[in-house]
C-alpha cells in the first residue's frame, strides 16, 4: 500500500531551483551568527548557571543566554543530568523539567516498551525532537489509544552521551516544521577530544524487586588538532516490579474459584507459585545503546560533522489474566463431539506474555562553514530507522482449539526516514544595533511505515471462529454427524443454545492478534519545505525575529505558517518577551495506516476484543470514519525575565489553540441487530457487525468494539511556567544552588465533542492529569562532598466512571516525592554516590475505577506508583 499525491508544480520548482535537495524541518534555527554555526555555539555553551547558559535552540544570531532568549528555553547541563538516578532519558527529563511528563503503562501493547510522554500537556508528537539540531526520526510505535502518538523514542539516547539538553517551551513549527507545536527538545551531544568516563549504578525498590544495574562509558578522542570522535555506550538491565494484589473481582476471584476446583488450584500453584496471577508494574527489560559524534575541520571555511546511534532493547510484560469462562477459556466440541477447553493446556488459566524487541539506528552527516562576508552554509543528510519485533507467548489462538500453538510472531513495525537539508545565513549591516541576519533554506523528506505480516497462526481464523464448525446441529436438532457423535457417547445437546457446540472463539493470538495480509503493507510519503527567517537587535534593548515557512506533502495540501518573537529590556535586569505563531502537524504514515486488535476490559470488567482500524480503510469508513487531515495550531506566549546577580527568574504564560486534534474516538460497541438504543455514543448502525464482515475483517464475529483515529476536536491549552534560580557562595569552598521550576497547565475543549467522546472520556480527558507540577532542587557542595535534595510535587486530579453517563468520580490528592543524594569525589577523578528516590516511599491514592484485575493504582498515571528506590553509583574519569 502507498499513500501518494502528485506534488504541486510549485514544490518541484522550488526543489529544482536549489543547489541540492533541501532538507526537512530545518534545525537551522540552531545557527549562530553569520560566522558561528550551531555546533560551534553549542561547544561554547556555559552551563554554570541558568541565566548564563547559552542557547542555540529557537533563536538565530549571536548565541544568547537562556535569560536573554526571546522565547523560554531550559538548558540542562551534563551535571544536571548526572544528578538524576534514572537511566531512561524519558525519566531524566521528567525529573528535571516540570513541563515534561511521562507515564508507565504496563499493559498497553507497544506503549509498554516505548512510553508516551507530553510537553505542556500536549502529546509527544506535538514536540519536535532534535539531536545536534537535526530532526530525530520517529519510533515505529503508534499508540493505539488516546492521542495515537507516534514520536521519537527518547530512551534510545543514552544520557552519558549528552553535553546538554535544551527544552524550548514555545511553538516553533515555522522554524523547524511539522510537530513543533508544543515546543522543541534539542539533545546536544558531547564533543570531547580527550578523556574517558565510566559510570556504574545499581539499585532496587524498597519493595524488594526491580533490581537494576547500568554501566555506561564515554570516550573522547582527538584527531590531531582539527577533529574529534566522541563515543558513548550504555548497557542496562532492569528486573520487573509488581504492585498488585491477587485477582479477585465480583465476576471472578482466583482464590474463591480455586477453593472449589482442585485441578485449577494446583495449576495456579504450579504456574504462579504464591504470587499474583497478573503483575502490575515495570516490565523486565534489557538494553544496549550507543552514540557516536564526530567532527573534522578541513579548513576555517569547511567543517565536516557526523553522528549516529545504534540501540537494541527488549522487554517482556504481562497482559490481562485469562480466567475460566471469561470468553477465552470456554468449552468447545472437538470433531468427535467430546469437550476441550484451554485449561487442558494451562490448568491455572494464563497470562499472555508480550515481548518486544526494539532496534533503532540512525546516521547524520554534513558539511558546514563560512563562505565569507558573513555568509554561512550547512548541508546535511540523515537516515533513521526504528523497528519493533513482537512476540507473544503463554497464550493461544482460541479459534484453533486443541491445535493451537502457545507462542506467536504477530508481526513487526518499521519506521524509516530519509532527509536532505540545506541551511544558509547572511548578515547585513543596516546600521542597527546588530546586523540583520537573514536565514533561509529548505528540505526534502521521505517517510515510510511498514506493517509486516505476522505468522499465519497469529491471525488465522480457525474452525471455532464460527458456531458449530463440524455441522453437528441444524434448527436445534442433531444432523447425521451430530447423531453419530451422540451415539458414541457425546453429551451434545443441539436444543440447548448454551451447548459448547455453539461457542464462538476469538481469532488470532489472544491478547495481540497478528497482522493479516489485509492489514499489512507499506505506507509512504514525501515532503518539501522552504523557510526564511529575519532577526536583529533593532536597539540595545529590542530584539525581534520573524519566520515564514512553506511545506508541501504528497498526501496533504500545502501549508504556510509563520512566527514572530521579540524581547524588550525594560531595565538592565528586567525584560519582557513575547511570541506569536501558527503551526501544523501532518498525521504520520503510521497514524494513517496502523491497525490493531487487542484485548481490553469492558465496563462490566470482562475482557473483550477491541479493534482499531485505519481512518482511510473500508472498515473504518463503514463505522463512520473520514480520512485524516493535518492538525493546525495558533500559539501565543508572553513573559518576564529577571536577572539580579545570583538570582534569576523567568515567568512565561502560553495559550495554544489546536484545531482538528488527532485522537481515537470512544469505543463503538459492536451489535448484531443494528440496535440504535444501545447505550453509548452509537446513534446509528455504525457498530453493526455486518459492516465488519462485509469489509473482510478476520474474526469479525468475535470483536466486541471498534475505534479509529479522527480529527476529533479542537482544544485550547493554557498555562504558565516559572523558573527561579539562586546561587549562594559561602566561602571556603562551599556553595548552595536552589532552583524552583513550576508549571500550571490546563486544556479545554473548543466546541462540542459529544459525537466523538462519551461523557466519561470527556471528563477524564480534561481532568485525568495533574494541572500542577513543581520541582524544587537544592545542591550544596562542601569541597569534595556534594549533597542534593529534590522535591517533586504533582497536583490533584480527577477520574470518572460510567461511560455514556457519569455515575461517580474520584478525587486524587496531590503527591510529593523527595529524592536525596550524597556524593564524594576523591583523587579528583573518582566519585561515589549513594541516594534514594522517593525516600519516604510515597504512593498515590489507590484508583477506584481505573483499577481492578489486581491493579491498585492507576497504571497510566504520570504520578509514579512504584514506591521508594535506593541506589549507589560510581564514576571514574581519566
Amino acid at each position: 500500500m502507498k499513500i501518494t499525491q502528485t506534488s504541486s508544480f510549485l514544490a518541484m520548482a522550488v526543489a529544482l531551483s536549489m543547489t541540492a535537495p533541501v532538507a526537512a524541518h530545518a534545525a537551522e534555527a540552531d545557527a549562530g551568527p553569520a560566522t558561528t554555526t550551531a555546533a560551534d555555539a553549542a561547544a561554547a555553551a556555559s552551563i554554570a548557571d541558568p541565566g548564563e547558559a547559552i542557547v542555540v535552540t529557537g533563536v538565530r544570531g549571536e548565541p544568547r543566554s537562556a535569560i536573554d532568549s526571546p522565547v523560554p528555553v531550559d538548558v540542562f547541563s551534563a551535571k544536571d543530568l548526572e544528578q538524576v538516578s534514572y537511566t531512561d532519558t524519558n525519566d531524566v527529563l521528567a525529573t528535571i523539567s516540570p513541563s515534561y511528563t511521562v507515564s508507565r503503562q504496563p499493559i498497553s501493547d507497544g506503549a509498554t516498551f516505548i512510553r508516551p510522554a507530553s510537553l505542556r500537556g500536549l502529546p509527544t508528537d506535538k514536540t519536535l525532537v532534535l539531536v545536534n539540531g537535526k530532526r530525530r526520526h520517529r519510533a515505529a510505535l503508534v499508540q493505539i489509544g488516546g492521542s495515537g502518538t507516534q514520536g521519537p523514542d527518547i530512551a534510545t539516547i543514552p544520557s552519558i552521551a549528552l553535553k546538554n539538553v535544551q527544552v524550548l517551551r514555545d511553538g516553533a513549527a515555522a522554524q523547524y516544521g511539522s510537530d513543533a507545536i508544543a515546543g522543541v527538545i534539542n539533545f546536544i551531544l558531547k564533543d570531547d577530544t580527550r578523556g574517558l568516563e565510566i559510570n556504574a549504578q545499581t539499585g532496587q525498590y524498597y519493595a524488594g524487586d526491580g533490581f537494576n544495574y547500568n554501566v555506561s562509558a564515554n570516550w573522547g578522542i582527538g584527531i590531531g588538532d582539527r577533529g574529534f570522535i566522541d563515543i558513548s555506550a550504555e548497557y542496562e538491565h532492569a528486573d520487573r516490579t509488581s504492585r498488585a494484589t491477587q485477582y479477585c473481582e465480583s465476576y471472578f476471584c482466583v482464590d474463591t474459584y480455586a477453593a472449589t476446583h482442585p485441578d485449577y488450584a494446583a495449576g495456579v500453584k504450579a504456574e504462579y507459585g504464591d504470587g499474583v496471577v497478573q503483575r502490575w508494574g515495570r516490565p523486565k527489560s534489557e538494553a544496549v545503546r550507543g552514540f557516536v559524534n564526530a567532527g573534522y575541520d578541513f579548513s576555517d571555511q569547511a567543517q565536516f560533522y557526523a553522528f549516529g546511534n545504534y540501540s537494541r532493547s527488549k522487554a517482556v510484560s504481562d497482559f490481562f489474566y485469562r480466567y475460566p469462562h471469561n470468553g477465552t477459556i470456554e468449552y468447545v466440541r472437538k470433531p468427535d463431539g467430546s469437550l476441550w477447553w484451554p485449561l487442558d493446556i494451562f490448568p491455572g488459566g494464563f497470562t499472555p506474555q508480550f515481548r518486544g524487541k526494539v532496534i533503532d539506528y540512525s546516521g547524520v552527516a554534513g558539511l558546514k562553514g563560512e563562505l565569507g562576508d558573513d555568509f554561512t552554509y550547512d548541508v546535511s543528510a540523515r537516515y533513521g530507522r526504528d523497528e519493533i519485533d513482537y512476540t507473544i507467548d503463554h497464550t493461544i489462538n482460541p479459534s484453533m482449539g486443541p491445535d493451537t500453538p502457545t507462542s506467536f510472531a504477530p508481526g513487526n513495525l518499521i519506521n524509516t526516514e530519509k532527509q536532505f537539508q540545506i541551511d544558509l545565513t547572511k548578515g547585513f549591516d543596516l546600521g542597527l544595533e546588530s546586523p540583520l541576519l537573514f536565514a533561509w533554506g529548505g528540505s526534502y523528506l521521505e517517510e515510510s511505515y511498514n506493517i509486516e505480516q505476522g505468522g499465519a497462526d497469529s491471525y488465522f481464523a480457525g474452525p471455532y471462529s464460527q458456531p458449530d464448525p463440524w455441522g453437528f446441529c441444524a434448527s436445534g436438532a442433531p444432523t447425521a454427524a451430530g447423531a453419530a457423535v451422540i451415539a458414541n457417547g457425546s453429551t451434545l445437546n443441539c436444543a440447548d443454545s448454551s451447548d459448547p457446540v455453539y461457542q464462538v472463539m476469538g481469532v488470532g493470538s489472544n491478547g495481540f492478534p497478528g497482522y493479516s495480509p489485509t492489514f499489512s503493507g507499506i505506507y509512504k510519503r514525501h515532503s518539501y519545505a522552504v523557510y526564511g527567517d529575519l532577526s536583529t537587535d533593532i536597539t540595545d534593548r529590542l530584539f525581534v525575529e520573524g519566520a515564514l515557512r512553506w511545506e508541501s506533502y504528497s498526501d496533504f495540501p500545502e501549508q504556510v505558517i509563520y512566527k514572530v518573537a521579540a524581547r524588550y529590556k525594560l531595565t538592565d535586569s528586567l525584560a519582557f518577551r513575547a511570541s506569536m505563531g501558527t503551526g501544523f502537524r501532518a498525521p504520520t504514515p503510521g497514524q494513517q495506516g496502523t491497525t490493531n486488535v487487542s484485548t481490553r476490559i469492558s465496563e462490566t470488567g470482562e475482557p473483550i476484543a477491541s479493534g482499531l482500524f485505519p481512518a482511510n480503510s473500508a472498515v473504518a469508513a463503514a463505522i463512520g470514519a473520514s480520512p485524516l487531515k493535518p492538525e493546525k495550531s495558533v500559539n501565543y506566549a508572553a513573559g518576564l525575565t529577571a536577572n539580579f546577580g545570583q538570582f534569576t527568574l523567568t515567568l512565561d504564560g502560553y495559550w495554544i489553540k489546536l484545531k482538528d486534534r488527532l485522537n481515537a474516538v470512544s469505543p463503538i460497541a459492536i451489535v448484531d441487530d443494528c440496535d440504535t438504543s444501545t447505550p453509548g455514543i452509537q446513534t446509528d448502525c455504525a457498530g453493526y457487525r455486518g459492516n465488519l464482515v462485509a469489509a473482510g475483517v478476520v474474526g469479525a464475529n468475535s470483536i466486541g468494539q471498534v475505534q479509529y483515529f479522527a480529527n476529533a476536536f479542537n482544544t485550547v491549552t493554557k498555562g504558565f511556567d516559572l523558573v527561579a534560580s539562586y546561587n549562594k557562595p559561602w566561602g571556603g569552598g562551599m556553595t548552595t544552588k536552589a532552583t524552583l521550576a513550576l508549571n500550571y497547565n490546563e486544556t479545554d475543549f473548543d466546541g462540542s465533542v459529544s459525537s466523538i467522546f462519551n461523557a466519561e472520556d470527556q471528563f477524564d480527558f480534561l481532568n485525568g492529569v495533574p494541572k500542577w507540577k513543581g520541582i524544587l532542587t537544592l545542591n550544596h557542595t562542601m569541597g569534595a562532598l556534594g549533597l542534593m535534595a529534590r522535591a517533586t510535587y504533582y497536583g490533584p486530579y480527577k477520574n470518572s466512571d460510567g461511560g455514556a453517563t457519569i455515575t461517580k468520580t474520584q478525587n486524587f490528592g496531590g503527591s510529593v516525592y523527595v529524592d536525596l543524594e550524597a556524593s564524594y569525589t576523591f583523587m579528583q577523578n573518582y566519585k561515589l554516590s549513594v541516594g534514594a528516590r522517593n525516600v519516604f516511599d510515597h504512593y498515590p491514592d489507590p484508583g477506584l475505577f481505573e483499577a481492578g484485575q489486581g491493579r491498585i493504582y492507576r497504571s497510566d498515571s504520570v504520578v509514579d506508583w512504584q514506591g521508594g528506590y535506593y541506589y549507589a553509583s560510581v564514576s571514574l574519569k581519566f
